[in-house]
């Protein structure tokens, strides 16, 4: 029987990063274009590279960009192999990914495994050199990306990651790939996804995608993602409850204790206490107060005096506790004024 991953393509970026440079043939330019792309070490500036080389800055600028054009013309015209392949490859797999994708995320694609720097390094001066991919520079707004260029130029890509950040913006709420999609006119969600990975403005949770600030979709602290746990489960959970769930999150960091668990959920105001050690968040309607102050509101919003079965209905829709603690209550405090056979209305105590 074939192994189905035997027939994809093998790909080799160290030989292949050295076999493109081996086309270059002063010394001074390899080190150029190896220190500029992070080709072996870390990426360097212009200045580096010039105090380096004893040129200006702006020397250094001019040599690269005629380099990359010498480069990319040779690609061009089939002169260089490795690159011709690398591209093929690439192209299958941002087929996969949605036609563009961050250079992280399409270096780990490429490799089957977490990449580390340089081999990004590596996968982005071969798309840099491709000339069936367009490359996205990083900048405030952008990630470092790689598109397929039959659908984009750079100027296009972006275009369309500022049309989805829009989107996202003005529905206020994050949406899923599929809401997005629906709202846009792409043949797949795939190609929704991959554009929206490229925008630095935005985050996202089990493919729910919204702006980088929205805790829903980048919590930050255990607040947001105890805020996260308790939006997916749509109703209340004891602490404990919800420290399982951290842990067993996909959240980046989800090392917390449960007592930490506990600690944030009494001082936000967005989780109120509704029953022995049992939250709710406060946008589902629930207040904050004891079991007394909840029987106080009840009696308040009542327009005629009420009986103790429908205090006690009522105050269960809100709170998680015993039946016999709300009767405790009612039956103790001075401002719970019976007026029939069990059957009450709220009248202030005097100071």
């Amino acid at each position: 029987m074939n192994n189905p991953s035997n027939s994809e393509p093998k790909i080799d970026l160290k030989n292949s990063v050295n076999e493109i440079l081996s086309t270059i043939d002063q010394e001074r330019e390899r080190e150029i274009i190896t220190r500029r792309f992070g080709l072996y070490d870390r990426r360097e500036t212009l200045e580096q590279i010039g105090e380096l080389l004893g040129i200006t800055r702006e020397r250094v600028r001019q040599l690269e960009k005629a380099i990359l054009i010498r480069l990319k013309m040779a690609a061009e015209n089939g002169k260089i192999q490795s690159v011709s392949n690398i591209e093929k490859i690439i192209i299958r797999n941002l087929t996969d990914l949605g036609r563009t994708a961050r250079v992280q995320d399409l270096a780990d694609d490429l490799l089957k495994k977490t990449s580390d720097q340089r081999e990004r390094a590596h996968v982005a001066f071969v798309a840099a050199l491709s000339p069936n991919l367009t490359v996205v520079e990083e900048n405030d707004s952008y990630h470092h990306s790689v598109g397929i260029r039959e659908y984009g130029d750079e100027k296009k890509i972006r275009g369309q990651v500022d049309v989805i950040v829009d989107v996202i913006k003005k529905h206020g709420e994050p949406l899923t790939v599929e809401q997005l999609h629906e709202k846009l006119s792409y043949e797949h969600p795939n190609y929704v996804r991959g554009l929206a990975s490229v925008s630095k403005s935005l985050a996202h949770l089990k493919d729910s995608w919204g702006l980088l600030k929205w805790p829903t979709v980048n919590p930050k602290n255990i607040r947001d993602k105890i805020f996260v746990i308790l939006t997916e489960n749509e109703k209340p959970m004891h602490f404990s409850e919800i420290a399982g769930s951290i842990k067993d999150s996909s959240f980046k960091r989800k090392d917390v204790t449960t007592q930490a668990i506990h600690n944030e959920l009494i001082k936000d105001s967005r989780f109120v206490l509704i029953g022995r050690g049992i939250y709710a968040l406060s946008s589902w309607g629930f207040n904050r107060g004891t079991v007394s102050d909840i029987i106080a509101d009840v009696l308040k919003n009542s327009s005629e005096p009420l009986h103790r079965d429908e205090i006690v209905k009522r105050v269960l829709a809100s709170r998680q506790v015993k039946e016999t603690t709300i009767l405790l209550n009612l039956q103790s405090k001075p401002q719970f004024k019976r007026v029939a056979k069990a059957t009450y209305i709220f009248e202030p105590t005097s100071n």
